[in-house]
């Protein structure tokens, strides 16, 4: 066998004049407040979990619809087996125009909606050219194809148990392993990954079988250890069983930065997180223009709760 390796001394220079450059890496805004800390950009690969219903397809739509609201150069690409392309605009358009979504999944939109509806359209017209949705067959020699042929910079899975690794496996185990040692090297050549994965219930001190958020671990991604291993940053979506609105993103894993729990509030009939934790006054270009779209969209909540 050949040995394959590099003397640090060949990465030294490189390396210092990278650091001392004062470049930071290139992240993807996602949102304010504590949804500042999530880290999403070239080489990072997010793993996201969560029980049914919990809220984890329209938590990432809204990261990767914010993440190209606010970075012009970005693309992306969305491979969602559960959801038509359709049912995901439906929910963006709920959350932008602060118009509840069973109002327009049912088409029963009135003159009254006219304004709200007309605003979020031209904020998700301008995204339409860069975000692109993976028809069938949802495997991933098709994801990679498609996020190729639209130079995707940005390439979500939803969810990856679902998702096609090429070659035979014997078993759901080493499918998802398989697809999860892929994803990394779609990360390694400078792709931003969001990977949804389901979770397994776990016992609670009585034995009981719960998704109860006290339970769930790194441990309760199902079929892979691979998941947690491949992931720069591993999050649970907990809803709070006292607060309707209530919901954690727990931390689980974080290669890069410290491990933090998220407090976030989802408002449902309109399929929208938000921090419970305001950060300070942005001072940086994108962190202003992030709070200038996340005040507009505010502002179109508020209306539409007055006219309830």
């Amino acid at each position: 066998m050949t040995a394959n390796y590099v003397p640090a001394a060949d990465l030294l220079h490189s390396w210092r004049d990278e650091v001392l450059s004062g470049t930071p890496p290139v992240l993807y805004p996602v949102g304010i407040g504590e949804l500042e800390r999530i880290e999403i950009g070239p080489g990072r690969v997010l793993l996201l979990g969560g029980a049914p219903g919990a809220g984890k397809s329209a938590f990432t739509m809204q990261a990767v619809v914010d993440a190209l609201r606010t970075t012009s150069t970005l693309r992306a690409l969305v491979c969602n087996v559960e959801m038509t392309p359709t049912v995901m605009m439906d929910r963006q358009l709920a959350r932008l125009s602060g118009i509840d979504l069973n109002t327009i999944r049912l088409r029963k939109l009135g003159v009254e909606h006219g304004e709200r509806i007309d605003d979020a359209l031209q904020t998700l017209e301008p995204l339409a050219e860069r975000l692109c949705f993976v028809r069938p067959p949802f495997d991933l020699e098709n994801v990679a194809a498609s996020a190729d042929a639209f130079d995707a910079g940005l390439i979500v899975l939803d969810y990856i148990q679902r998702i096609k690794p090429p070659g035979k496996h014997g078993d759901k185990r080493g499918s998802v392993d398989a697809c999860m040692d892929y994803l990394r090297q779609f990360a390694d050549n400078g792709v931003a990954v969001i990977v949804v994965a389901a979770v397994a219930r776990s016992k609670d001190g009585k034995g009981r079988s719960t998704y109860d958020g006290d339970t769930l671990n790194l441990a309760s991604f199902r079929e892979s250890s691979e998941l947690e291993f491949g992931a720069d940053d591993a999050f649970i979506l907990v809803n709070d069983p006292n607060d309707d609105e209530g919901v954690t993103l727990k931390h689980l894993k974080a290669r890069h930065t410290e491990a933090k729990d998220i407090a976030l509030k989802f408002d449902r009939p309109r399929q929208r997180f938000t921090a419970r934790t305001m950060a300070s006054a942005p001072s940086g270009k994108l962190q202003n223009a992030l709070a200038d779209l996340w005040n507009r969209t505010e502002a179109a909540e508020d209306e539409s709760e007055g006219d309830a």
